[in-house]
């Protein structure tokens, strides 16, 4: 898989490991920093989807009194309700798309491809000193 047989002297095997343990440590703190994310990412969506549904359904009360109300200023006051309603509907949707549960998964599956890079990272470095001993 790698071409540890070409390493021939124990001051390759030593510059070859400390690289690869400064690439560990940087990969260690990018999956701390995007597991951070990804709980905030969580929390965010929740509170997204349970606002978005509270907004629906004062669209949805309006909507269904609307049609019952004479015309006047009850009615003028309940459609601009609807309007900001529908406007705030229209964030929570692009916010939902930006912080919900797709970039929750997004965050997740970047979280996970982390964690395999520092496990391929620990069996190289294990296949380094391993040659190293062997020199």
């Amino acid at each position: 898989m790698y071409s540890i047989e070409k390493l021939t002297q124990v001051s390759d095997c030593d510059a070859v490991l400390t690289w690869a343990q400064t690439e560990k440590e940087n990969l260690e703190l990018k999956k701390l920093n995007e597991s951070k994310l990804t709980r905030n990412y969580a929390n965010t969506s929740l509170s997204i989807e349970t606002e978005l549904q509270s907004v629906i359904t004062q669209m949805n009360t309006i909507n269904a009194i609307l049609p019952t109300l004479p015309e006047g200023s009850i009615k003028e006051e309940n459609l601009k309700k609807l309007r900001k309603l529908d406007y705030r509907k229209f964030l929570l949707e692009d916010r939902r798309i930006n912080y919900g549960v797709v970039a929750l998964l997004e965050k997740e599956l970047d979280v996970e491809r982390i964690s395999k890079e520092i496990v391929e990272i620990d069996a190289f470095m294990t296949s380094v000193t391993q040659k190293k001993a062997t020199l």
